[in-house]
């Protein structure tokens, strides 16, 4: 859903709202070129190819329990440091009964790694939850885990903006992901599609500060957002190829952390694992191709802001 505020109108309370540069940090997956699971060396590697091609020392994640991913992951971010946010499955009872058991047993072991907790990717979006069932999750994973790690959620931009999340502003909650694809929009590469993410982001931290009646008390971060590269499925106006990648990247993603706002991008490396899915448009969508590295830890194009 493209945002009806301009780009001016939305960014021009940012000096005010954001502070210094925001942290930059990448999705990564739990699974190695082949779909088998990776181990802690691989988390190791991965992190190095990470923080030399980018400086980012941050990552997230989706399910603790998905290829045990809190068990390897946490000792390579320990050894590489590196933070991580990990997830929480709750769409499922058993998935968010096993995340949240990996959580109980692995966090206390490892408290300086983890950044943050995430209970839901986008639930809000499918409509598995009501703002208020989800709050309920949220506040049952932070308090299995003593009450003292940031705890939130990830969702799409636009559910923040129109209220859907109002009960987790509402039930202060500690962060809160805002994902925002301008390529799911259908912007053309270039300025149409930084503008549209930039606006989309804005108007979602917007809300939640208006709501919230404050700048900072909860901690904002643009949970996804990248660009398919060569490989990758159009959609509508916005091609996939990796020199719009490149663009976007260094255009959008890059000019959100310079303006303050803390950003992930989705993702670091291609998965070439993941079966064919379906898009927004009905249409067959390849989605193998959205690393900003190939499978083989290799860079795409600089992944450090203000080179190209």
């Amino acid at each position: 859903m493209r945002a009806g505020l301009t780009l001016a109108a939305a960014l021009a309370a940012v000096p005010a709202a954001l502070a210094a540069k925001g942290q930059m940090g990448f999705a990564l997956g739990t699974k190695k070129t082949d779909g088998s699971c990776k181990y802690q060396a691989d988390y190791e590697a991965d992190f190095d190819a990470i923080q030399s091609n980018s400086g980012a020392t941050v990552v997230r994640g989706y399910s603790a329990s998905d290829c045990n991913n809190a068990q390897y992951i946490l000792p390579a971010a320990k050894s590489k440091g590196f933070k991580v946010v990990l997830g929480v499955w709750p769409d499922v009872e058993e998935s968010f009964q096993k995340d949240k058991a990996a959580l109980v047993k692995y966090v206390p072991q490892y408290k300086d790694q983890v950044y943050a907790v995430t209970v839901g990717s986008e639930t809000l979006y499918r409509g598995n939850f009501t703002g208020e069932q989800l709050l309920e999750k949220i506040n049952d994973v932070k308090q299995a885990l003593g009450g003292d790690v940031k705890t939130g959620t990830a969702d799409s931009w636009n559910k923040y903006k129109d209220g859907t999340a109002d009960a987790l502003i509402k039930g202060g909650v500690d962060l809160l992901l805002a994902n925002g694809f301008s390529y799911w929009q259908g912007a053309a590469a270039g300025r149409d599609a930084v503008d549209v993410y930039l606006d989309d982001i804005s108007q979602a931290l917007a809300h939640i500060q208006d709501l919230s009646g404050s700048l900072d008390k909860i901690e904002f971060w643009n949970g996804e957002t990248g660009w398919p590269t060569d490989g990758g499925s159009d959609y509508e106006n916005a091609k996939a190829g990796t020199e719009n990648a490149k663009s976007f990247y260094h255009d959008g993603f890059c000019a959100a952390i310079d303006w303050g706002y803390n950003a992930f991008y989705f993702e670091a490396l291609d998965e070439p694992w993941k079966p064919q899915s379906i898009g927004d448009n009905g249409q067959p969508q390849i989605e193998t191709t959205w690393g900003a590295m190939t499978a083989d830890r290799t860079p795409k194009f600089s992944l450090k802001c203000g080179s190209s």
